[in-house]
């Protein structure tokens, strides 16, 4: 097992970036929370992998494209490559319960579960943090530790949970 890796993941609208409260899916109105990228800069230094975990209903609404989405991680990705801490990857599920069922969206355990085979993880010493419930469900379900934080929180509140 010494050659699986740790992978700190992180939901997306309310942990890395700002919620309004309505879907984000223009650069222009996405921010990153403050203590973001210093969080992630001390997570990197203690072995993790970052991997975003996000649900995107709004595709299967009809509100914005995938394409639009993949922009906009782009957009992120590079904020977090310029501090240094590259994203390992991004896991989005497009589908919204209102519209359809779908065995990606959290609280499903599916893209935790795609994102630890593919890329080697541990699930034991992994971490999953979040804003909703939902997000801890997924995480536990997959067998990462999870930890749900104040939507638009500061995720120092959870940095001794990086060991």
């Amino acid at each position: 097992m010494g050659g699986l890796r740790k992978i700190l993941f992180l939901d997306r609208d309310g942990v890395i970036n700002h919620d309004p409260g309505d879907y984000t899916w223009e650069v222009s109105k996405f921010h990153l929370l403050p203590d973001v990228i210093s969080f992630a800069q001390s997570a990197d230094k203690k072995g993790y992998s970052i991997i975003v975990i996000t649900n995107q209903g709004g595709i299967a609404k009809g509100l914005y494209s995938l394409e639009d989405v993949h922009v906009l991680h782009a957009h992120m990705a590079s904020l977090f490559k310029a501090a240094n801490v590259p994203l390992l990857d991004v896991f989005v599920s497009e589908h919204h319960d209102v519209i359809s069922n779908s065995i990606s969206r959290k609280p499903s355990p599916l893209m935790i579960e795609r994102a630890l085979a593919l890329h080697h993880g541990d699930p034991k010493s992994s971490l999953m943090i979040g804003d909703k419930e939902t997000d801890v469900q997924a995480g536990e379900l997959a067998g990462v530790r999870a930890v749900r934080i104040e939507r638009n929180s500061s995720l120092m509140a959870v940095h001794d949970l990086l060991v």
